[in-house]
């Protein structure tokens, strides 16, 4: 089941990567919730499609090089692994991105998982109120 849970990580990646918008949507749930810069969720298709588009337009090239941690209970699992990211921005400047994934799926019905939520900037902590 733990490949399972890292090969729906590793089609979704790669449809983004391709810029299958329709593809990478059938890897959410209805409802899911995306983190496309830190500490800033979103929900709903439109905004989901409209922060995968961007993420697509910089023709991304995203690489799992230190393996991923999956952890499962139940229908529940939570996906965990560091990534980087090569692209190139709309006026040519290359960019690069690095971060840690953290994403919990759902088992489907049909025996498939799908991402609930999906925060690839999961090393991010809020600050303690005591400290902030």
């Amino acid at each position: 089941m733990q490949q399972n849970v890292i090969d729906t990580v590793s089609a979704m990646t790669a449809a983004l990567e391709r810029g299958d918008i329709d593809t990478v949507m059938s890897f959410y749930v209805d409802d899911a919730v995306v983190a496309f810069q830190p500490g800033a969720p979103v929900r709903g298709q439109e905004q989901l499609r409209a922060g995968f588009a961007a993420f697509a337009a910089v023709q991304p090239d995203f690489r799992y090089d230190h393996g991923h941690e999956v952890m499962i209970t139940g229908e529940t699992a939570v996906h965990i692994a560091p990534w980087t990211m090569s692209g190139t921005a709309p006026d040519g400047t290359p960019i690069t991105q690095s971060g840690l994934s953290v994403a919990t799926l759902r088992h489907q019905i049909d025996d498939s998982w799908k991402i609930v939520l999906d925060n690839p900037f999961g090393a991010r902590l809020i600050p303690d109120q005591d400290q902030a």
